[in-house]
């Protein structure tokens, strides 16, 4: 074997090297082409299939989520239909009075100032009352020299009158004088003149007591006179003495000190304004209202109102007044409140809402769009409707077809007047018409109970 394999290698290194034809060249080339092309064919036939399998997984997902519908749940509340209007208006105190001077004078001392408190007749300022006090002392003076003129002239009456007296009897003596005197001149014991004379005495007697009692009237009037000029004297002093206490301000009211217009030192004229109060125990607030609303309103009605300074707070108070005359253009009435302030918290010029809307039973409240569609038509109150309850049925959300009764409607809003219960979800819009028992998907805008623990958000979202 040795020698044959050596042998074997001799002739090859003496054989003559071969060249390669062509013919041989090109058979090569052909092999290469075609093994490259099956190369190329059996990885272009394995793409469509790959793709046919990753697209028939998405059309399984896809049916797969066609299956549940998405929806927009919602809580059942109860509510008012309408929000109740609230009417803009600010708070004022329920009576000012402006302290002003009567008198002319300057103001000496004027102790308050805004904000301090003042109860009714305190004084609150003080004004020169030199000339006021001349004035009075005066007034007096006068009173009583016309309370001398009256006793002057009472004094002539007694006079007038004790002369009355006296003429009286010499009325009466000389009457008697007379009748004598003609009895003796009848007899014939005196001359006729004699008798003449004393008939003339006794006339002349009674002429004279019928002036003495006309001087005893006169005197009489002049007394009148005279006291009539001392009460009106006495008025005099009565309003000097009264003016005199206007140098003294004092306040009408119990209140608050709420402008302070002088100070002292400055000279007041009759009507110069001093001071402000305002009495804060109780506060108007004045709402203008439409007259649309005016017959829903009554003096005494109970009202509530809050205050934007307190918006924890609402108060009660009670329409005090409703204006007779409406304003022309905008046909709107102004309503007088009161509300009470036995705290003094409450300051003037405060924004207040004042809420007219009587205590109305609240009923659970749905938007328009949950109602069946095929009730839209038909929609009125107290007529039935169908929409969708939400229950949870083995970890999957379903509907459920719920016959309600509906109510009243306003901005697209209606009331259920029975059906549904507080607290119930229910379907406020889906993306497809549903049907009792359907499996749903709850949207990201969907409410959510906070009193059931939170569901594992489906894979599908």
């Amino acid at each position: 074997m040795v020698l044959d394999i050596n042998q074997s290698q001799k002739q090859v290194k003496n054989r003559t090297p071969i060249v390669a034809s062509p013919v041989m060249k090109n058979h090569s080339l052909l092999m290469f082409c075609m093994l490259l092309l099956a190369l190329l064919t059996a990885s272009c036939g394995s793409l469509p299939k790959e793709s046919a399998e990753a697209q028939s997984r998405r059309t399984r997902g896809g049916e797969r989520g066609s299956k549940e519908t998405s929806v927009d749940v919602a809580i059942a509340r109860t509510n008012l239909l309408r929000p109740p209007a609230d009417y803009i208006g600010n708070t004022t105190p329920f009576r000012t009075v402006s302290v002003r001077s009567q008198v002319e004078g300057r103001l000496i001392a004027l102790n308050l100032d805004v904000g301090d408190t003042v109860k009714r007749g305190q004084i609150i300022s003080q004004l020169d009352d030199v000339l006021l006090m001349t004035t009075a002392q005066q007034t007096e003076a006068e009173l009583a020299t016309s309370q001398s003129e009256v006793a002057r002239a009472m004094t002539q009456v007694s006079n007038a009158q004790a002369e009355v007296e006296k003429a009286k009897l010499e009325v009466i003596q000389a009457k008697a004088d007379s009748q004598r005197q003609q009895q003796l001149f009848k007899e014939g014991a005196i001359s006729a003149q004699t008798a003449q004379q004393a008939r003339t005495k006794a006339q002349t007697a009674q002429q004279s007591l019928k002036a003495t009692i006309e001087r005893v009237r006169t005197e009489k009037q002049a007394v009148a006179a005279a006291q009539g000029r001392v009460f009106a004297q006495q008025a005099i002093v009565k309003a000097a003495k009264e003016r005199r206490s206007y140098s003294r301000l004092i306040s009408p009211i119990t209140g608050v000190v709420t402008e302070k217009v002088t100070e002292p030192g400055n000279l007041l004229q009759p009507g110069s304004e001093v001071l402000k109060i305002a009495d804060l125990s109780r506060i108007k607030v004045v709402v203008q209202v439409s007259e649309l609303e005016l017959g829903k309103i009554q003096v005494g009605q109970s009202v509530q109102v809050r205050l934007d300074a307190f918006p924890d707070q609402t108060i009660i108070g009670r329409v005090a007044r409703i204006s007779p005359t409406a304003d022309p253009t905008a046909r709107l009435v102004p309503i007088e409140v009161v509300i009470p302030n036995s705290g003094g918290k409450i300051g003037s010029g405060l924004l207040a809402r004042v809420n007219f809307t009587t205590q109305t039973p609240q009923r659970v409240v749905v938007s328009e769009t949950a109602i069946n569609k095929n009730d839209q038509q038909t929609q009125s109150e107290n007529s039935i409707g169908t929409l969708f309850i939400v229950q949870e049925t083995d970890g999957k959300a379903k509907v459920k077809a719920q016959s309600v009764t509906l109510g009243k409607k306003a901005d697209s809003k209606v009331e259920i007047l029975s059906g549904l219960q507080p607290g119930e979800r229910y379907v406020v819009r889906s993306s497809k018409p549903l049907k009792d028992g359907v499996v749903v998907k709850l949207s990201i805008l969907s409410e959510k109970d906070l009193n059931q623990p939170q569901r594992k958000q489906n894979k599908n979202l």
